[in-house]
């Protein structure tokens, strides 16, 4: 029957078609390994879009982009390492303790009253 949804009629809007459409979608979201920066640049995107390409050979990653034309635009490398937690600082020289605060108050109150009235 002529434009059945399960007859293929190469009309975009049959179930083939989205069913394509939905395969490029998920496809989307995959994570893209190249090797090194000659991989990246050999890999084909569509014109005007951009892809974020993992490096398989080391701890870097590439965007890649080109123009509406299909032009490539530079090729952006990034270099990435491991985020790891580190101890807030205790004390440092900007403050002090309430003891030594405490005694520096002390101090300058002696002095204060150890000066002679003028």
């Amino acid at each position: 029957m002529f434009g059945s949804p399960n007859y293929y009629s190469g009309y975009p809007w049959n179930n083939y078609g989205t069913q394509n459409v939905a395969q490029q979608a998920t496809q989307s979201n995959t994570i893209n390994w190249v090797q090194g920066e000659a991989g990246a640049k050999a890999f084909m995107i569509a014109p005007g879009q951009s892809v974020l390409l993992m490096d398989s050979e080391s701890n870097s990653f590439f965007i890649k982009s080109s123009d509406a034309s299909g032009m490539p635009l530079p090729l952006r490398v990034f270099d990435y390492v491991e985020r790891t937690v580190t101890k807030p600082e205790t004390a440092s020289a900007d403050y002090v303790t309430r003891e030594e605060f405490e005694k520096r108050l002390s101090e300058l109150s002696n002095a204060k009253s150890s000066v002679p009235a003028a």
